[in-house]
């Protein structure tokens, strides 16, 4: 009985000396303008990715081409477009992305390399971004045939 009376005032003494500041002293006001703001572009919308098209045909190359192309892309959100990375489903793609933000309205181009040396036959190879979008990943195609050197 004791020893719960003692562990109980213990207790106490803490409940009233951890609680002796106000909490809201403990506030930084440099952090709550930081959040402000954070709040306000948030408010603003998200980005929002358009493509001319998704789907690139090179239509029938010879092996050993290189074929290069042009996705354009558009932010037709209310904030900054960013694309924070682009992988090519395969070694022989080459992804070359925007890698400052796309406002709103403008545009901006993603460019590529598909080189045909050893691939023969129809060909369909991918570039997924990483972006800021609501569906964060977007994939484009590319695709076509390869006739063999002779």
């Amino acid at each position: 009985m004791i020893k719960n009376s003692i562990v109980g005032i213990i207790l106490l003494s803490l409940v009233f000396v951890s609680c002796k500041d106000k909490a809201s002293a403990k506030i930084n006001s440099s952090n709550l303008e930081i959040a402000k703001e954070r709040d306000a572009k948030i408010s603003l919308g998200t980005a929002i990715i358009e493509f001319d098209t998704k789907d690139y045909d090179f239509g029938v190359v010879n092996e050993g081409e290189v074929v290069e192309g042009i996705f354009k892309i558009t932010n037709k959100g209310k904030t900054d477009l960013i694309i924070t990375d682009a992988s090519a489903s395969c070694g022989c793609t080459v992804p070359e992305w925007p890698k400052d933000p796309i406002k709103p309205g403008d545009s901006g181009e993603l460019k590529f390399s598909f080189n045909s040396a050893g691939r023969t036959g129809k060909q369909s190879k991918s570039i997924t971004l990483q972006t800021n979008t609501e569906n964060v990943t977007e994939m484009l195609r590319i695709g076509g045939t390869v006739t063999p050197k002779k």
